[in-house]
């Protein structure tokens, strides 16, 4: 940035798909490298305008009204998202599905959805670098870092509260893949236990089962293949709790392969030794009602290399 260059006044002229959130969130969005701290002075101040007049942080927009930002200098981000690094230039190969409300990406496993608690950035953060001009781009829902497969981003506003609409209405369909300890009871179709999240002095969060203090929860489970000491299975989340489905086949005795905080060490080296080096849960596929062409959308997820690869050193269970 030349140090001559002086700010200006910039007006922004809001659209229909912007209406309705807070003007706090919004300049926070379009402001970029302006501090939190400095949108709510200026605001104070009187120095951001909306229709001429001054406005409160928690004031929600409406289409064609105008904003007006005072002259501010723009610091540009100290560590931005370098568009070369391999895990961020290779999430463009893993864009499932895409057109102008939305965006379906294969996570990769071990990527945050978002930067925060020690990550300087996210699938979201990256995605961004990605698509400099793209205006919007907002997770819809939020997998665990260690889970990959269908993560949905809105690309326009309305898109977002569409479908934010259909999860809390349970019109969002997600079913994942797991490879658990054991062989699995085909019986065993429904857990329901609630659960409870504890927040330990070390920082780290677990998620416990309390049918009396925790949330409803209810997973259901399918049986796809017995193996010699263990079962893939596909599960299915009616409730979108933390770490659900780790915690619900850890309490019936089935703890998730290469599970990090639920799981059971002797199942674990035995994966580790079929090669197996992350956490074999896998959102395979998501299915909703596009907000746009109002018709069912299902997109499916391929298994990374290193799942597929763990399934074939397997061995399959004689009796299915």
């Amino acid at each position: 940035m030349k140090e001559d260059s002086k700010p200006k006044v910039r007006f922004f002229t809001i659209d229909a798909d912007e209406s309705g959130q807070r003007i706090d969130n919004y300049l926070l969005k379009t402001l970029k490298g302006v501090p939190k701290s400095m949108i709510y002075r200026l605001l104070r101040k009187g120095e951001i305008r909306v229709n001429k007049k001054r406005t409160k942080p928690e004031y929600k927009i409406a289409a064609d009204d105008i904003v007006r930002v005072a002259p501010i200098r723009v610091s540009e981000k100290s560590n931005p998202v370098s568009t070369q690094l391999n895990v961020v230039s290779n999430l463009e190969s893993q864009i499932l599905y895409e057109d102008e409300a939305l965006l379906v990406i294969n996570k990769p496993s071990g990527m945050a959805v978002h930067g925060g608690s020690g990550v300087n950035f996210g699938v979201i953060e990256a995605l961004r670098a990605l698509r400099p001009n793209t205006k919007m781009l907002e997770l819809v829902h939020r997998l665990d870092r260690d889970t990959s497969g269908c993560l949905v981003v809105a690309k326009k506003r309305s898109a977002l509260r569409n479908l934010h609409q259909q999860l809390r209405d349970k019109k969002v369909q997600k079913f994942y893949q797991a490879l658990v300890k054991g062989r699995w009871s085909p019986k065993l179709t429904k857990v329901t236990e609630g659960l409870k999240k504890n927040d330990l002095k070390s920082g780290e969060r677990v998620v416990v089962v309390d049918n009396i203090n925790g949330k409803e929860s209810e997973t259901r489970y399918k049986v796809i293949q017995h193996y010699e000491g263990a079962t893939l299975v596909r599960a299915f989340p009616v409730t979108g709790r933390t770490h659900q489905i780790r915690v619900h086949c850890q309490t019936k005795g089935h703890p998730i392969a290469c599970d990090p905080k639920y799981g059971y060490e002797p199942f674990d080296d035995d994966m580790r030794d079929k090669g197996l080096k992350r956490l074999f849960l896998h959102a395979a596929s998501i299915e909703f009602t596009h907000p746009r062409t109002e018709k069912r959308l299902k997109v499916e997820a391929p298994l990374d290399g290193n799942l597929a690869n763990a399934l074939k050193q397997l061995t399959v269970a004689k009796n299915g």
